[in-house]
């Protein structure tokens, strides 16, 4: 059965375009890039290309880019530069929905010796602003704030946020993992310091990403070692997956529009036609200001992992907003901090689409959710003490 995939936030199918551009240099062209021969000099410019694709995405210099393992990597070193570049500042802030590459280590910092502020989101997971410039001083290092949520796709105002924090002489970080290739993004036009990129989020291979530094701002290496990367990454490169990322970043540029009119219009399709087919479901975060990809929704009174394994039945691949299948019975951070209702909380799903998905693919989804969640409902005990108390009170 061929899966209909709409759980592109968590990864990506690599394009075929990316695949071609990345083979030749697994076995043709395996030389290594810092070698002083042209057999290795020939790849060093194919990753220099790359590195330009790459900055072009966002609006930047090639200077500017620094190429990593993965987004993960790229938000510890942009965090840790931060605070290494500050040693007298012992504050940092980040938000309460952010994703476990800088959530965990925000409360790893906090463990020792940091103050650090977790600025929390509404119903609909924005942003409290006030709550974030209150809390803004002399003493914070670094600000890292994620540019979309990847479980809502809410998306924050991280360049108006990033002018604020330097007038107070900190560093911007911004986690935009989910955001680049779906949202316009021009670096050289806002004042955000570092911005982490994951390759395997826009149709490149898993195993690279990147990281942003503006050309000025203060610089510690998170990896020592050789001198790639101008000094700012040791380690030999990941050839054939920077080549696949700057191809794949080139691709973005070209299919954004795509992304926010096609594919959002099958989010729209998909959204609107479950929350009227199917009662007591709701969607999770701001309607509005969101990656025009995602959709969380809220389906009261069943279990996501349940939706989740008869959704299988059919080929269809979607992901929780509930930690369930991790172990946990606790809702996610993200809708625990948002204060979804309990019962809505356990049966969220999130569908994450891509240029790749077609109308037939959500017109099947439509037809067969809604049978899956009455069929589950059915054996809720909490759906039927629901039902009883609505019948009561009628």
């Amino acid at each position: 059965m061929k899966p209909i995939y709409l759980d592109n936030n968590a990864t990506t199918r690599v394009a075929p375009e990316v695949v071609e551009e990345m083979l030749p240099y697994f076995s043709t062209y395996y030389g290594n890039p810092s070698s002083m021969y042209t057999f290795g000099g020939n790849v060093a410019k194919k990753i220099k290309e790359a590195r330009a694709k790459t900055a072009d995405l966002l609006g930047a210099q090639p200077e500017e880019i620094i190429f990593t393992s993965c987004g993960t990597e790229s938000d510890s070193t942009a965090i840790w530069a931060a605070l290494r570049a500050n040693p007298g500042k012992r504050h940092v802030i980040t938000s309460n929905v952010e994703h476990p590459a800088v959530k965990n280590l925000g409360e790893y910092l906090a463990r020792n010796g940091y103050r650090v502020t977790f600025v929390p989101v509404d119903r609909q997971g924005r942003l409290d602003l006030d709550h974030l410039y209150a809390h803004l001083s002399d003493d914070t290092a670094v600000v890292s704030l994620m540019w979309a949520n990847n479980e809502t796709g809410v998306l924050f105002p991280v360049e108006a946020v990033a002018e604020r924090v330097h007038k107070r002489g900190a560093v911007f970080h911004t986690d935009a993992v989910q955001a680049v290739g779906k949202v316009p993004i021009q670096m050289a036009e806002n004042k955000i310091d570092m911005l982490a990129l994951s390759g395997h989020k826009l149709h490149a291979p898993k195993g690279v990403g990147a990281l942003y530094v503006r050309r000025g701002t203060k610089f510690a290496p998170f990896l020592l070692g050789g001198h790639q990367e101008n000094g700012r990454r040791g380690g030999t490169e990941n050839v054939a997956g920077i080549i696949g990322l700057g191809k794949a970043a080139e691709l973005a540029a070209a299919k954004m529009e795509e992304e926010n009119t096609r594919v959002k219009a099958m989010r729209d399709k998909l959204e609107q036609t479950l929350l009227e087919r199917i009662p007591n479901a709701m969607v999770n975060g701001d309607p509005a200001d969101r990656l025009p990809n995602t959709s969380s929704i809220a389906f009261e009174f069943v279990e996501g992992e349940s939706i989740l394994l008869m959704m299988d039945e059919f080929g269809i691949c979607a992901s929780s907003g509930s930690a369930c299948t991790s172990g946990s019975l606790e809702p996610s951070h993200v809708l625990r901090a948002m204060d979804v209702p309990f019962t809505a909380a356990h049966g969220s799903i999130r569908f994450s689409l891509s240029i790749y998905n077609t109308e037939a693919e959500i017109d099947l989804v439509i037809e067969k959710l809604p049978p899956i969640i009455e069929r589950l409902r059915k054996m809720s005990p909490f759906w039927s003490e629901a039902a009883g108390a609505c019948r009561t009170a009628v």
